[in-house]
């Protein structure tokens, strides 16, 4: 059945509100995989004219999270390990294949210098996968081509302050 972006808005918006934890996430990104295979959103907001890393398709007023479309037509990049901040995030991957790694914090950044991190697991997404990242957890995206995914993030990460992290 095809929605718009801001009927699935409202509808996080309601899931939301009844559980903003870590099951009301999980039943946001149930319902992103579900988004992930609309054709009829994927060719307004990811089709051929698409062509921002980050751009906001609905922010929520009052709960402040985002709906956001990435589009990276550049080749292969390895990203730096990186979370959230004090939020979460769900990455729903719509074309192309993208690399995540999860890594376990070895000592926390302090006094301006990024934490330590190393690997836990690797995996990849394929087009109609969604994940869910909760606050803190640390990962990192990796393409080999052109991607596009749709991501949802607590609330609008341009606001929120966040450390860097280093591989060991």
């Amino acid at each position: 059945m095809t929605q718009t972006i801001e009927q699935f808005g409202a509808e996080c918006r309601a899931i939301l509100k009844q559980d903003s934890g870590p099951d009301g996430v999980e039943q946001v990104r149930l319902g992103l995989e579900k988004v992930l295979v609309d054709e009829t959103i994927l060719a307004t907001h990811l089709g051929p004219a698409a062509d921002s890393e980050r751009n906001i398709l609905y922010e929520d007023p009052e709960l402040k999270f985002c709906i956001i479309a990435h589009v990276f037509k550049g080749g292969a990049k390895d990203g730096p390990p990186h979370n959230h901040g004090s939020t979460w995030a769900i990455y729903g991957q719509a074309a192309g294949i993208t690399e995540m790694t999860e890594y376990r914090v070895i000592q926390a950044p302090a006094d301006g210098k990024p934490g330590k991190v190393e690997p836990i697991k690797t995996y990849r997404m394929t087009p109609g996968t969604a994940t869910a990242y909760d606050v803190g957890q640390v990962h990192s995206q990796k393409r080999e081509s052109e991607t596009s995914l749709i991501r949802i993030e607590g609330k609008n990460l341009k606001l929120i302050k966040r450390a860097p992290f280093e591989r060991v």
